[in-house]
């Protein structure tokens, strides 16, 4: 695993510093950590749950039958990105947060750093998971349970039906095609596109490369300079979709393709035959939390057939779900959006591409530290 330095929340150094993470990107994310993170009050109130998330975790389609049960208020802290909320976690003061939903990728990094507590496999429904996810290996470290999966998805490739066929993209070729000559649309994050690159490279897994092997992903990287359109935020991707000025974003999927389909915008996503990438959000109680138990059963709801139907059909944006009692209510109550997310059992469905071998779990680099793929992504947007 990578390693980085990260503060623990009682102020021991546990690695080396590390040149840019608590500095430029991760200095505002803790300065907005430190200044107005929540309402006045918010913390010392009992009552208040307080979640670390990417967007849309905190709205009351997600939270307010738990809020209800418990007579609480989730209250959400949003970021984008695994560095600035690594920021977030150093630098805000002990019990900002309860829970913190993070990629499986920064997991271990949290757990190396004292951020998140062991938790009890017992008390989550994880039997009722698939079986590939039951015992998912990021969130484990010496048979330790760290995290609890609450949504996935698959990054390949998002594109504009009316630009490019499903023949098309096929291939990440695509991406040089001439057809999206300067449409090519970048998520401004180095990990998604330079894995999904890294697999048209033939890299198997696409982050544990060596350094000849990275000097060629720098490369193939590069060489999409002149395809390019710019480099969106989250939000920005559904935008530049829609009105087209990309064509194709490389490293993303379903999550943004579903919501712009059910607006009309002509677009799908794809899996090419290289292979593809898979993201997760996982829930972990933090170290420093005054509410543990109540941070407990928050997660037990999200991983809950209710909590995990509802998480599904996040407004912000759609995604795959673990737990299979959660698909069966999908289809009780939902059989069209099932369908759309291809939660299905008796169609082809999102565990098919997973049980073929085509999907490789999201890491930070191996071989590698985090900072020279970040600065090669620097390298490549100021080209």
């Amino acid at each position: 695993m990578t390693k980085f330095p990260i503060t623990d929340l009682r102020g021991l150094l546990l690695q080396p510093s590390r040149r840019e993470l608590l500095k430029g990107a991760g200095a505002l994310a803790g300065a907005a950590a430190l200044s107005g993170l929540l309402p006045d009050g918010a913390v010392a109130q009992e009552n208040v749950l307080n979640i670390l998330s990417w967007p849309g975790h905190g709205d009351p389609a997600f939270v307010k039958p738990f809020e209800d049960q418990y007579g609480v208020k989730v209250v959400a802290k949003e970021y984008v990105g695994g560095e600035p909320m690594l920021a977030l976690m150093n630098q805000s003061p002990p019990g900002s947060f309860d829970v913190v939903l993070a990629d499986a990728e920064y997991i271990g990094m949290l757990q190396e750093g004292g951020f998140i507590d062991e938790m009890d496999p017992a008390d989550y429904p994880l039997a009722d998971y698939w079986p590939e996810f039951q015992k998912f290996p990021l969130h484990w470290q010496d048979d330790k349970l760290y995290s609890v999966l609450i949504r996935f998805g698959y990054l390949g490739l998002a594109y504009r039906t009316d630009m490019l066929s499903p023949e098309d993209v096929q291939s990440y070729e695509a991406l040089w095609n001439e057809k999206v000559k300067g449409k090519v649309g970048f998520f401004d994050w180095y990990l998604p596109t330079m894995g999904c690159l890294s697999l048209y490279n033939g890299n198997r897994p696409p982050f544990d490369i060596d350094d000849a092997a990275f000097d060629t992903l720098k490369e193939t990287l590069f060489s999409l300079r002149p395809q390019a359109s710019g480099f969106y935020s989250m939000a920005d991707q559904f935008a530049m979709l829609t009105n087209g000025t990309a064509a194709i974003i490389p490293g993303i999927g379903d999550w943004v393709v579903l919501l712009l389909q059910n607006e009309g915008v002509p677009v799908d996503a794809v899996v090419p035959e290289q292979g593809g990438i898979q993201w997760t959000e996982s829930m972990s109680i933090v170290s420093s939390s005054t509410k543990k138990d109540l941070a407990k059963k928050f997660i037990q709801y999200a991983s809950s057939p209710e909590g995990q139907f509802r998480s599904a059909r996040l407004p912000a944006y759609w995604a795959s779900i673990p737990n299979k009692k959660g698909w069966e209510l999908m289809n009780e109550q939902a059989p069209e959006d099932a369908k759309k997310l291809r939660h299905t059992f008796d169609a082809r469905n999102v565990m098919d591409e997973y049980k073929e071998g085509k999907i490789f779990i999201r890491q930070t680099p191996v071989q590698q530290d985090i900072e020279t793929w970040n600065d090669t992504w620097s390298e490549f947007k100021a080209m």
